[in-house]
């Protein structure tokens, strides 16, 4: 991941409803949310809420899939793991016991 993407991604985090709806779809991934269920979760119009959805699509933390009449929104899977590992690369100056209580609470859950 590129410094433009990382920010990129983090900028559209910044956001109190985008960083719910991206938690919320990581929760539900693989099978992902209907651009309804994401609305009705919000309690924002739909067109407020696409606003928000697009930033996130934009960033690529988000994949739009259709599915017969529905758009099903899936979280970029990748892109988060990217965007981790991006801004984890130089832990500790490569002291691996200071990062493995990080490591530890990624594990447990």
């Amino acid at each position: 991941m590129i410094d433009d993407d990382a920010l990129a991604a983090l900028s559209a985090l910044a956001h109190p409803t985008r960083l719910d709806a991206f938690r919320l779809l990581v929760r539900y991934e693989p099978d992902g949310l209907s651009t309804g269920q994401l609305v009705d979760a919000s309690d924002l119009t739909q067109s407020t809420f696409s606003t928000h959805l697009a930033v996130l699509v934009k960033a690529g933390l988000v994949k739009p899939e259709k599915r017969g009449r529905q758009m099903i929104q899936r979280a970029n899977i990748d892109a988060l793991r990217a965007l981790m590992l991006f801004l984890a690369k130089d832990c500790c100056q490569g002291r691996t016991e200071l990062c493995e209580p990080l490591l530890a609470e990624l594990t447990c859950c």
